[in-house]
């Protein structure tokens, strides 16, 4: 199994638009082959070190994370994400 791990640093809109981008990135549940499962959700603590926004998925494997990567359902949520981001960290790891 492959975790993808996302900490994301948002622009003024996206921090409007908490909800939506939660929304995006739940509605690819189901619907990718190989994506086992999403979670996210805005930051709570908002410390000096915090993201505001952290997603977390789990693939069955590296080529699933892979075909995720350019699969139709997903760039959409990308696209969206990249009006919305300052920064952002990954960290992928295989269990």
């Amino acid at each position: 199994m492959l975790k993808h791990i996302v900490l994301y640093k948002l622009n003024e809109e996206g921090l409007k638009n908490l909800d939506k981008i939660k929304n995006n990135f739940l509605s690819m549940r189901g619907k990718i082959d190989g994506l086992l499962s999403v979670e996210c959700g805005a930051d709570v603590l908002k410390s000096e070190r915090s993201f505001d926004f952290a997603l977390v998925c789990e693939f069955e494997n590296l080529e699933s994370f892979k075909a995720y990567k350019t699969h139709p359902v997903h760039l959409p949520v990308k696209e969206y994400m990249h009006t919305v981001v300052e920064s952002s960290k990954s960290c992928d790891f295989i269990e």
